[in-house]
């Protein structure tokens, strides 16, 4: 077994945090992605497990074995970089060879192992070209088989399909997917793209500003953001959220901001009485509300699209509040008009006055 374990990892440049106590462990056989906004760390992290980066603080170990000073070559790691890093003077065979050419590996060894790789990366036709006769897709391909071919312990990818289009990043999605079933190894993925974390990552870590702000599945992220960051980064089109005050009245209470006003059911007033008069954020996603007959709720038609099967509305809630809300069926209401909404109580979540504290309800 070959478990990755963080243990305490900080990561300084001069005076500033890059990396910040990051705590992981990431069983063997996971395919876990690390998941952020450009800047938060993640690709510093993911140097830093293979040796590429030094650490400031902390220990990483692969399975009992303690690596954290160990240099790159001796960590048994393969890694692929979001630009390929392929030498454009040698074929494709070469490229995926390499490694093992240098290691000494007899012909005979070297040769099954690069048509075997080849093969489940679908470019053994590929062999004899260069680089430069390669799509993107096929690049990366061969990136990734040179990573492969060395049979490692541990794979690192570093947000590798950022510089293809759209339909090629929904194809190696499906290729990663599938390598990943055949080889059952640990790999640890590097991405910004949160499409591309729910769908490929059985362990997502979420980080923000060097700190983690949540592990878990990409179903659990979804459905429970430990706090109001993950809640806005996690989702297509991303949960609304309105900054307003849990009021109290004779008739119970209220969240408001502004013109917006929305009971509590029963259930959240005795939940949430302790915070009447305090500020919070609300929190619900596009399919939690809906444009009803019946409600004492109005906002203002700003337009609406389609996205595939799915199409939603974009609401104007007073000058400075706008909401997302997804439509169930045509007719579609028009730009400039008047509608109604009404909300799934179960839905809403409640987040303190902080983009980094805890939810109020999970």
């Amino acid at each position: 077994m070959a478990d990755l374990k963080l243990e305490n990892i900080s990561k300084l440049f001069g005076k500033t945090r890059a990396v910040s106590g990051v705590s992981l462990t990431i069983p063997d056989g996971t395919f876990c992605v690390i998941l952020g906004p450009s800047g938060c760390g993640k690709s510093t992290l993911l140097n830093m497990v293979a040796g590429l980066e030094e650490v400031s603080s902390g220990t990483i170990k692969l399975g009992e074995k303690d690596i954290t000073d160990l240099s790159p070559h001796k960590r048994n790691i393969a890694m692929a970089f979001q630009t390929y890093a392929l030498y454009p003077h040698l074929t494709v065979f070469d490229n995926i060879a390499f490694g093992l050419q240098v290691r000494g590996e007899d012909k005979d060894s070297v040769r099954g192992k690069v048509e075997s790789v080849s093969r489940a990366l679908n470019i053994k036709d590929k062999l004899q070209h260069f680089p430069r006769q390669l799509s993107g897709g096929e690049r990366q391909r061969v990136a990734t088989g040179r990573a492969i071919v060395r049979d490692p312990e541990l794979f690192l990818f570093d947000e590798p399909l950022s510089n293809l289009d759209a339909r090629l990043r929904i194809e190696l999605r499906a290729e990663f997917v599938k390598l990943h079933q055949r080889l059952k190894k640990t790999i640890l993925y590097v991405t910004h793209d949160q499409v591309e974390a729910m769908s490929l990552g059985q362990m997502v870590v979420v980080l923000k500003d060097g700190l983690v702000q949540q592990v878990s599945t990409p179903k659990e992220l979804y459905d429970n953001p430990l706090n109001l960051f993950v809640a806005q980064f996690i989702g297509t089109p991303p949960m609304n959220t309105l900054r307003g005050e849990i009021i109290k009245e004779h008739a119970g209470l209220y969240f408001v901001k502004d013109i917006f006003r929305l009971k509590l059911s029963h259930g959240l007033e005795r939940k949430f009485a302790a915070f009447a008069g305090k500020k919070v954020y609300l929190g619900f996603r596009p399919s939690a509300a809906s444009i009803s007959a019946h409600s004492d709720l109005h906002a203002e038609v700003i337009f609406t699209e389609t996205i595939g099967e799915d199409s939603f509305c974009r609401l104007a809630i007073g000058p400075d509040t706008e909401l997302t809300v997804r439509l169930a069926a045509p007719p579609f209401p028009q730009p400039k008009q008047k509608v109604a909404l009404s909300f799934n109580p179960e839905k809403l979540y409640f987040f303190e006055d902080s983009l980094n504290c805890a939810t109020l309800k999970n």
